[in-house]
């Protein structure tokens, strides 16, 4: 019987910049990846160490020096700039240690946003209602029509959950979720994110500096000196 594709595959992927007081500098070197869909790992290391630049490629916000991305069996190699931002807004979705929220925009409305790109009526047309379940589900169902300025931290970035998730992406990247917040909203949201994972079928990767939330997930890597290697719970 032959294994499912995964749906993620990073091969001999690399990076480096030229820096006219450096030389050249080598921020990943030689990474190999797969992630299957649904599953959730995590990637841990120092700061400096390349996890945002890893994570960037695998989001198409930056391409590789050397080596090959595929997503849901697509080499995203021969895709130009256009092409790349519409494979973003249909299969990736994004969450930041900041929730980037437009605060003159409601709950809704910021949750919405990312259907306006999207190029699938049917993802638009199932967008509102969506987003009420969603919101529902994370415990803002009766804050549909705040504005951010009248949210928690926590509540915050929530809605910036749900936002990542509303364009039904088969992957979601998180840099650093909780990182703003106190351990207590942290341990909570690392929860939840783990739920909406299950419950949404939806491919996760965490970078994260919190040992804690990374040995929830699946596996847990860390990058040193830009090599990618299976990391240890002690």
């Amino acid at each position: 019987m032959s294994l499912p594709q995964p749906l993620l595959s990073l091969q001999h992927v690399s990076k480096s910049y030229a820096d006219a007081a450096l030389g050249q500098l080598h921020i990943l070197r030689d990474v190999d990846l797969t992630l299957a869909p649904g599953e959730a790992i995590a990637i841990i290391g120092p700061s400096g160490s390349g996890k945002t630049t890893l994570l960037n490629i695998i989001g198409t916000l930056d391409r590789p020096t050397s080596g090959k991305v595929s997503l849901a069996g697509q080499d995203l190699a021969g895709l130009d700039d256009v092409q790349l931002a519409a494979v973003r807004s249909r299969h990736i979705g994004f969450i930041f240690q900041s929730h980037h929220l437009l605060p003159q925009c409601s709950v809704l409305e910021n949750v919405l946003l990312p259907t306006l790109a999207c190029n699938d009526s049917g993802i638009r047309s199932r967008g509102p209602e969506r987003a009420q379940r969603l919101l529902k589900r994370v415990g803002l169902g009766e804050r549909l029509n705040h504005r951010p300025g009248q949210l928690s931290g926590g509540e915050r970035q929530r809605v910036a959950f749900v936002r990542a998730l509303i364009n039904e992406p088969k992957l979601l990247l998180a840099d650093e979720p909780t990182g703003a917040l106190d351990q207590t909203s942290a341990a909570n949201l690392g929860k939840l994110l783990l739920e909406l994972n299950h419950e949404e079928g939806v491919a996760l990767i965490v970078v994260t500096h919190a040992r804690d939330l990374a040995f929830t997930m699946q596996r847990v890597y860390e990058l040193h000196d830009g090599t990618l290697i299976t990391a240890s719970a002690s």
